[in-house]
C-alpha cells in the first residue's frame, strides 16, 4: 500500500497507533489514533479507536480526556469491559469513587474471575467508605465553625480563631466542599466587611481554597460575591488584605482559564457555560479601578499586576489575543491615566513608587501580545491622542502630564514612546522644563530627558542638545534630587560604548568620578529611596567599564547598601540592581571577534572592539568572591520572590545570568546553595526569556553535578529539577550545556528508582541515546555514563532487550574504545544489563566478530575498575549458557581468569574470575585443579 493510501485507511493508523502504544510513545500513538477517528466510517470501529484513545489519555494522566473517550466506546457498545474498566481507572482518579465503583462492579459481573476487577472492587469500597467517614467528621466541623462565627456574642479572639481554622478546612477537598454546600460563601461575605484584618485575611483566604483548581465553585462564587465586592477590598488601604485579595483574583483567573483551556469544569463534573462571561467581568473592574481616586496605591497597583498576567497570551503559537484587544479597546485610555499621573500634583490617583514601572510593563505586554500592524497602528493612535489632548490643552498641569506619559511609555513600547516624543513642541517642552525652579515639574522633564537618552534614535540629538544641561544641572543644582537624575542621564550617554574599552564616551575618569558620586548617594540613608534608586541606575549604566566595577565590589558599604533596596519594598530598583550584577560579574554574553578579521579591520582601518584588562578572568573571579562575601545570593533569592511586574523576564533572566557566574567555581557552590539558591533557581527555568531560562538551568546542572542533589534540593523538589535538565539536551544548547545537563542526569539517576521514571517521563532517554553517538568524546562519555544509570530501570532495559536495533552492539564496540572513561561507561552498562536480562548475552556474539578481544582486553587493563566490569560480563555471560561458556573457556579467557583468580590486587575481582571458574567445573568444561596443581585442564 502506498503512504498516501496508508494515510486514508483508519484500520493500519490504528495498527500504527498500537505499535507506538507498546513502544510506550503515548503522545505518538494518541496522534494516530485522532487521524484514524477522524477518517473512520465505522461506528464499531470508531468504538476501538476511543477505547485505545482513553488508554493513551490514562498514561499521560488526562483523567478527564480518558472518562470522556472510555463512554464514548461505551455508547456505541456498553458490553466493552476494557472501555469500563478504564472509565473506573479514570473517573476514580477523579475523585468520583461512586460512579467508579459501579463501573468496576460491572466489570465484576462480566469477568467474575478477573483478579484485576475484584482488587478494584475492594479498593475504592474502602475509599469510598473513608471518604464518607471524613465527610461527615468534616460537615461537624465545618457547622462548629460557623456557629462561632454567627454568634455575635462570642469572644473576638475565638471568632478569629474560629476563622483562621476554616481556612485550613477549606485546603482539604472535602471540608471545602462541606464550606460550599452549607451555604458558606454568603458568611465569608460578611466576614468581608469586618473590621478586624485578620478576620478579613482569613475570609480571603478561605475563598482561595475553594476556588484553587474547581472551575464550578470558582463561577458560582464570583457571580454570588459580585467582582465590586473583591475589587473594592483590593482597593482598600491595608497592604496585606490588598495582597491577599489580589492572590485571591489570581487564583480565580487561573481556575476560570484552565478549565477552558483543558475542558474541566470542577472535580463534580457540572455541565456549565463557558466561563469567558466571568472573566470579561473581571477584566471590566479591574480596568475601572485604575483612575479610580478612592482605590489605594497598592490596590491599583495589584489590579496592573494581575492584568499583566491574564491578559496577553502565554505563548504566541495561540491565535487568539482577543483579551488584548478588549482591554486597549475598553481601558487603554484608563492606564494610560495612571501613566500620566504626578504624584507631586493634586489631580489624579494614588500611587506607589511602584506603579509607573509597572504601567510600563502592561503598556508593553499588551503591544508585545498584537499580531499585525494595523493593530499596533491603533495602539500608537490611541496613545499619541491622549498625549496630543494632554498636551494641547492650556496650563502646565496638563503638560506635565503629558510628559509623564511619554516616560512611562519610552520605559514599555518604546517604539510608541518614541513616537509621542517626536510629536511637535514635545522635546522642547522637555528641554525648557528642565530648568524649572519647582522641583517636582523639573523632575518629570528631567526623567523624560532620561529615557528619551537611553532610546538609540534620541541618543544622538541628546548628546547634541542634552549634554551640556544635564551637566549644569548637575553642577548647580542645589537639590540632590535633581542631581542624582541629571547624573543618571550622563551616565546613559557616556555608556554609549558599552564594554568596548576604547569607545569611550566621556574624558579618562570622568565615569570614576561619576560612578563615586552614585555610591556617595546610594550610601546617603537621608535620601528618599526612589533618589537612592536612581543612583543604582546609573552604576547599571557605568559598570560596562571594569574601572567601575572593580571600585564597586571594592567599596563594602555601597554593595550592601544596593542589596538592601533590592529587598525593599521599591521593585522598580530590581532592574538597575540586576544589570549592575550582571556587569560586575560580566555574566553578559560577549561574542569573540575571529582574530583573522581583526587583523583584517586594523589593516582596513575599521574600529576593533577591546576588552578592558581589568574584565579579564582573574578579575572576574576576584569580583565574585567579593559579591558572595557581601551576601549577593540572599539579595538575588529576595529579588526572584518579589510578586512585581516590575520583575520583568528581561530582569529574572539578568538574575539567571548573575547565579551562573556565582556557581562557576565548584568550591562556591555549596555557599550559593546554603542560602537558599537551588530553590531561587527553580522558577527561573519557567518564567524567564528562553536565554535566562537556559542559564539558569545550566546553573542548577553544575550544582546537581558536585553537590548530593537530595541535599541541595530537598523532599519533592529534586523532582523540579529533572525538566530544566532535559531542556538543555537540544541542538540549541552549547556542548558544555548538553555535558553538563548529561552529568547531572547521570548522578540523578542514581538515586531512586522514582527519579529515574521522571526523567524516563520527560523523555530524556532518546536523547542520552542521541548523544551517546556524540563526536564530542566527553559528551559521548558522559551519555554512556548517564545510560548506565539509567539501566536500573526495566523500562530501559526492555529498549535493550527488543530486537532490530544496535543499541547492544555499541555497547560492546564502547567497550573496546581507547578512551577509557567511556569504555567505564560501556562496560558498566553491559555488566548491569547482562546481569539483570540474561537472555541478552547470546546475543553478544552476533554483535561483532571481536566481542572476545574486546572482552579479554578489559580483563587485562590497567584499570582496576575496567578489569572488574570485564570479569562480571564474563561471569553473567558463563551463567546465562553453557554454550558461551565453552566459548570463553576455549579462548585466552581462560589463562586470564586464571591468573586473576589468584590475584591478590583486589578481592572483588579475584572472587568474581573464581566464580566464573567454578562455572566452567560446574558445567564440565574443565577440571577441578588438583592440590597444589598447575592450574585448570580442559
Amino acid at each position: 500500500m502506498s503512504v498516501n493510501g496508508k494515510e486514508k485507511d483508519p484500520g493500519a493508523l490504528k495498527e500504527e497507533g498500537n505499535t507506538l502504544f507498546n513502544a510506550g510513545d503515548m503522545q505518538g500513538a494518541l496522534c494516530f489514533y485522532t487521524k484514524a477517528l477522524k477518517l473512520s466510517h465505522s461506528q464499531a470501529e470508531s468504538a476501538v479507536l476511543h477505547r485505545n484513545r482513553s488508554a493513551c489519555y490514562l498514561k499521560l494522566e488526562d483523567y478527564t480526556k480518558a472518562e470522556a473517550d472510555a463512554s464514548k466506546a461505551l455508547d456505541a457498545d456498553p458490553g466493552d469491559v476494557k472501555a469500563r474498566f478504564r472509565r473506573a481507572q479514570a473517573l476514580q482518579k477523579l475523585g468520583r469513587l461512586n460512579e467508579a465503583f459501579l463501573d468496576a462492579q460491572r466489570c465484576a459481573q462480566m469477568e467474575p474471575t478477573n483478579n484485576t476487577f475484584k482488587e478494584m472492587l475492594r479498593l475504592l469500597g474502602a475509599q469510598s467508605q473513608k471518604k464518607s467517614v471524613q465527610m461527615s467528621s468534616t460537615d461537624a466541623r465545618v457547622q462548629q465553625m460557623f456557629s462561632l462565627l454567627l454568634d455575635p456574642s462570642a469572644q473576638p479572639l475565638d471568632r478569629q480563631k474560629a476563622a483562621q481554622n476554616l481556612v485550613v478546612l477549606s485546603r482539604e477537598e472535602a471540608g471545602a466542599e462541606q464550606i460550599f454546600r452549607n451555604d458558606g460563601v454568603k458568611l465569608i461575605q460578611s466576614l468581608l466587611g469586618s473590621n478586624q484584618e485578620e478576620v478579613v485575611l482569613s475570609a480571603l483566604r478561605t475563598l482561595v481554597g475553594l476556588c484553587t483548581g474547581h472551575q464550578s465553585r470558582t463561577m458560582a462564587i464570583v457571580n454570588e460575591l459580585g467582582m465590586e465586592q473583591l475589587c473594592g477590598v483590593m482597593g482598600s488601604g491595608a497592604s496585606a488584605v490588598s495582597l491577599a485579595a489580589c492572590h485571591l483574583l489570581q487564583v480565580m483567573f487561573e481556575a476560570l482559564t484552565e478549565g477552558m483551556n483543558r475542558e474541566i469544569r470542577g472535580k463534580d463534573e457540572a455541565i456549565l457555560p463557558e466561563p469567558s462571561r466571568e472573566l470579561r467581568s473581571m477584566l471590566r473592574h479591574l480596568v475601572e479601578m485604575m483612575p479610580v481616586s478612592s482605590v489605594s496605591g497598592p490596590g491599583r497597583d495589584s489590579a496592573i499586576n494581575l492584568l499583566v498576567k491574564q491578559v496577553p497570551r502565554k505563548s504566541q503559537r495561540n491565535p487568539d489575543n482577543s483579551l488584548t484587544l478588549w482591554v486597549i479597546d475598553q481601558g487603554l485610555k484608563k492606564i494610560l491615566e495612571v501613566a500620566g499621573t504626578v504624584p507631586e500634583m493634586s489631580e489624579g490617583p494614588p500611587l506607589t513608587d511602584n506603579s509607573h514601572m509597572s504601567c510600563s510593563v502592561l503598556l508593553s505586554k499588551l503591544y508585545d501580545d498584537l499580531k499585525s500592524d494595523a493593530e499596533r497602528e491603533n495602539f500608537n493612535k490611541l496613545c499619541e491622542e491622549y498625549v496630543q489632548h494632554h498636551f494641547g490643552r492650556p496650563g502646565l498641569e496638563s503638560k506635565l502630564r503629558a510628559i509623564q506619559t511619554v516616560s512611562v511609555l519610552l520605559q514599555g513600547p518604546s517604539d510608541v514612546g518614541n513616537r509621542t516624543l517626536e510629536m511637535s513642541g514635545m522635546m522642547d517642552a522637555v528641554i525648557s522644563l528642565c530648568a524649572s525652579e519647582v522641583v517636582c515639574h523639573q523632575q518629570v522633564a528631567v526623567e523624560a530627558l532620561i529615557h528619551a537618552a537611553g532610546k538609540a534614535k534620541r541618543a544622538s540629538f541628546i548628546t547634541a542638545n542634552g549634554v551640556a544641561l544635564l551637566k549644569d544641572l548637575y553642577k548647580k543644582s542645589e537639590n540632590d534630587q535633581i542631581r542624582v537624575r541629571a547624573l543618571v542621564g550622563l551616565c546613559k550617554l557616556g555608556s554609549a560604548g558599552g564594554t568596548d574599552f576604547s569607545m569611550k564616551q566621556f574624558a579618562e575618569g570622568s565615569t570614576l568620578k561619576l560612578a563615586k558620586q552614585c555610591r556617595k548617594w546610594l550610601c546617603n540613608e537621608s535620601l528618599p529611596p526612589t533618589s537612592r534608586r536612581w543612583a543604582i541606575e546609573g552604576l547599571a549604566y557605568l559598570t560596562f567599564d571594569a574601572d567601575v566595577k572593580e571600585d564597586l565590589v571594592e567599596d563594602r558599604n555601597a554593595l550592601q547598601a544596593m542589596f538592601q533596596l533590592a529587598k525593599s519594598e521599591d521593585k522598580t530598583v530590581l532592574f538597575a540592581v540586576g544589570s549592575t550584577l550582571v556587569n560586575c560579574t560580566n555574566s553578559y554574553d560577549v561574542d569573540k571577534p575571529d582574530p583573522q578579521m581583526v587583523e583584517l579591520a586594523k589593516y582596513a582601518k575599521q574600529h576593533v572592539p577591546e576588552e578592558h584588562p581589568k574584565d579579564a578572568h582573574s578579575f572576574v573571579e576576584k569580583r565574585l568572591m567579593k559579591l558572595l562575601e557581601a551576601g549577593v545570593v540572599s539579595a538575588l533569592v529576595c529579588m526572584g520572590k518579589q510578586e512585581s511586574p516590575a520583575l520583568t523576564e528581561t530582569c529574572r533572566e539578568c538574575i539567571a545570568r548573575v547565579f551562573l557566574a556565582l556557581v562557576e567555581r565548584q568550591e562556591d557552590r555549596g555557599t550559593v546553595v546554603a542560602q537558599g539558591g537551588g530553590k531561587a533557581l527553580l522558577p527561573l527555568v519557567s518564567e524567564s526569556t528562553d536565554v535566562g531560562k537556559t542559564k539558569a538551568a545550566q546553573a542548577l546542572a553544575k550544582i546537581t553535578i558536585t553537590s548530593n542533589p537530595e541535599i541541595a534540593f530537598p523532599g519533592e523538589r529534586i523532582y523540579e529539577v529533572v525538566r530544566p535538565l532535559v531542556s538543555l539536551l537540544t541542538l540549541d544548547c552549547t556542548l558544555l550545556q548538553n555535558f553538563e545537563s548529561l552529568m547531572a542526569l547521570t548522578n540523578l539517576a542514581g538515586i531512586s528508582e522514582r527519579l529515574r521514571q521522571k526523567i524516563i517521563k520527560e523523555k530524556a532517554v532518546p536523547k542520552v541515546e542521541g548523544y551517546m553517538f556524540e563526536e564530542h568524546e566527553l559528551v559521548r562519555a558522559a551519555a554512556t555514563e548517564c545510560m548506565c544509570n539509567l539501566v536500573l530501570s526495566t523500562e530501559v532495559q526492555q529498549l535493550y532487550v527488543a530486537t532490530g536495533n544496535d543499541r547492544l552492539k555499541l555497547l560492546v564496540l564502547y567497550s573496546g574504545e581507547e578512551d577509557e572513561r567511556l569504555r567505564k561507561a560501556a562496560a558498566g552498562t553491559l555488566a548491569m544489563l547482562t546481569a539483570e536480562q540474561p537472555e541478552l548475552c547470546a546475543r553478544i556474539p552476533g554483535t561483532t566478530s571481536h566481542w572476545l578481544e574486546i572482552l579479554q582486553a578489559l580483563l587485562l587493563s590497567d584499570s582496576l575498575e575496567l578489569r572488574h566490569r570485564g570479569v562480571v560480563v564474563m561471569l553473567n555471560l558463563m551463567q546465562a549458557e553453557k554454550s558461551l561458556a565453552e566459548t570463553l573457556m576455549e579462548s585466552e579467557a581462560l589463562e586470564i581468569l586464571s591468573v586473576l583468580a589468584k590475584s591478590t590486587e583486589q578481592s572483588s575481582i579475584s572472587r568474581a574470575a573464581q566464580h566464573c571458574l567454578d562455572k566452567a567445573i560446574e558445567y564440565g568444561i574443565i577440571k577441578k585443579p588438583e592440590e597444589g596443581g598447575e592450574g585448570n585442564e580442559p
